[in-house]
């Protein structure tokens, strides 16, 4: 498989994963303009695009949707409640949408996809797990980091991971104290330092890749999440990167075995 971040971030996120016989996006927080500008430069269009799945239904997350399902054949694939409030949202929708159970292994083409609960101020949130030849699971937009997210990012050979936010940086900017409150909260967002334990948790399982995404443009920068994270992995032998808000970034999805030396 092939893993191209176009977005990652409060201003949209949008993933394109390539592999199996098909193109499928996780989330499509980009609009179609741009979206299909994106593809182009990769010899894809909208009408490439097989499958499209959603994390939750912030608006960073599905505000191309709508423009994707008038210019595409895509289907959607969602958890039940998030498939609700898209139903709500985009009454055009159903006819196009498969909903998927959570902590089970669905089929998608050639891919396996397994969609599991990450804790945020919405009715359901998840983050997804996708295998072909090799591994890439992503979980952002969770305030902490849950049994249930360890097991399913555990083994994923390259992993997406929210480091959202600087504590300090937070804790002493200008956001209002209900918004520190939510970011800081159980519900909200990760933060660096408990991004880095948890890469630590999987460079330590065998992951390879870990990318860090979903940065704050107000509370932390790159270089910020990039030095507390590397510090954690020091000795692990891990590949770190960072998801730039409005991309492109490229990485290979194998395994371990297949990776040249």
């Amino acid at each position: 498989m092939r893993l191209t971040v176009f977005a990652s971030g409060s201003g949209g996120n949008c993933l394109l994963l390539s592999g199996g016989g098909t193109n499928i996006l996780i989330d499509a927080g980009l609009s179609t303009r741009r979206l299909s500008a994106m593809l182009g430069e990769r010899c894809l269009s909208l009408q490439d695009i097989g499958g499209v799945l959603i994390t939750h239904e912030h608006s960073d997350h599905i505000s191309g949707l709508g423009g994707l399902l008038r210019r595409s054949g895509a289907e959607v694939l969602a958890p039940r409640t998030v498939a609700a409030r898209l139903r709500g949202m985009l009454p055009q929708i159903d006819e196009r949408l498969r909903v998927i159970p959570v902590g089970e292994d669905v089929f998608f083409s050639r891919l396996t996809i397994r969609a599991f609960h990450t804790p945020h101020d919405t009715d359901e949130s998840v983050g997804y797990r996708i295998a072909c030849g090799g591994i890439f699971s992503l979980a952002t937009d969770m305030g902490c980091v849950t049994d249930e997210v360890r097991e399913n990012l555990r083994g994923s050979d390259v992993v997406l991971i929210e480091a959202n936010h600087d504590e300090e940086m937070l804790r002493y900017g200008g956001y209002p104290v209900y918004l520190k409150r939510r970011i800081l909260s159980d519900r909200g967002h990760l933060s660096n330092k408990n991004c880095a334990a948890l890469a630590r948790e999987l460079a330590e399982s065998g992951t390879g890749t870990i990318i860090l995404g979903h940065l704050s443009r107000e509370n932390n920068t790159p270089d910020t999440a990039m030095r507390a994270v590397r510090s954690a992995l020091e000795g692990t032998g891990a590949r770190l990167l960072c998801a730039p808000p409005l991309g492109p970034l490229e990485v290979k999805v194998e395994r371990a075995c297949c990776r040249s030396s």
